[in-house]
């Protein structure tokens, strides 16, 4: 069994849990309050695990299923036998990252509490196209595939747009965060990538 699909099953198991377990929900959910005034450090992971209803579940393991394999597998082409492990701690440091800045905002806020693996998804999307800016994407209400390097910055531009905004209660800036965590990380152990990545763009536009 690949990571990717290891994964989608513990997450989809723990959250399917924690639909009818409000006790395993609150302490698995990214809640700011809590953190700061009893340690509670792991649910910066955590939260990754639990999703608020199966329409965010499936959403979230479908990105994740559409896009992991393929990251996985080329993190092995690329970092050879550190590629696995560089996937795991790309993933879960980018649900982690993702919510560092609600982590300091929301300190205060009894009621600000947060869940989804969605800093994560978003990373090995965005990893996906530093590797691959050529490839398509597929969005549902959209039937022509949007070539990967178009569809980043129209994605981080919604984001900050969404954000700013606000009001609909979605991570708007943890999808931001872990999109960008998940550009940057692969480069970090490979500069080349990013190299690669401009010259791609520059062969063939």
């Amino acid at each position: 069994m690949n990571i990717t699909l290891l994964i989608i099953v513990v997450t989809c198991i723990s959250s399917f849990v924690a639909f009818s377990n409000t006790t395993l929900l609150e302490n698995l959910l990214f809640y700011p309050y809590r953190m700061w005034r009893n340690k509670e450090w792991h649910r910066l992971v955590s939260n990754g695990f639990v999703h608020a209803d199966l329409t965010h579940l499936l959403f979230n393991m479908f990105a994740l299923f559409s896009f992991g394999a393929y990251i996985e597998q080329s993190f092995e082409n690329i970092f050879e036998t550190k590629g696995r492990v560089l996937y795991v701690i790309m993933y879960f440091g980018a649900i982690a990252t993702a919510d560092l800045w609600n982590l300091f905002k929301q300190k205060d806020n009894y009621n600000y509490r947060s869940l989804g693996a969605s800093g994560g998804v978003s990373a090995v999307v965005f990893s996906f196209i530093l590797l691959n800016p050529f490839g398509k994407l597929y969005l549902f209400f959209i039937p022509v595939g949007i070539p990967a390097f178009v569809f980043g910055p129209l994605y981080l531009l919604y984001c900050a747009y969404s954000a700013k905004r606000g009001g609909d209660n979605i991570g708007h800036t943890a999808h931001f965060t872990g999109s960008i965590f998940g550009f940057i990380f692969p480069i970090l152990f490979e500069p080349r990538l990013l190299l690669r990545f401009v010259e791609q763009l520059s062969g063939g536009l």
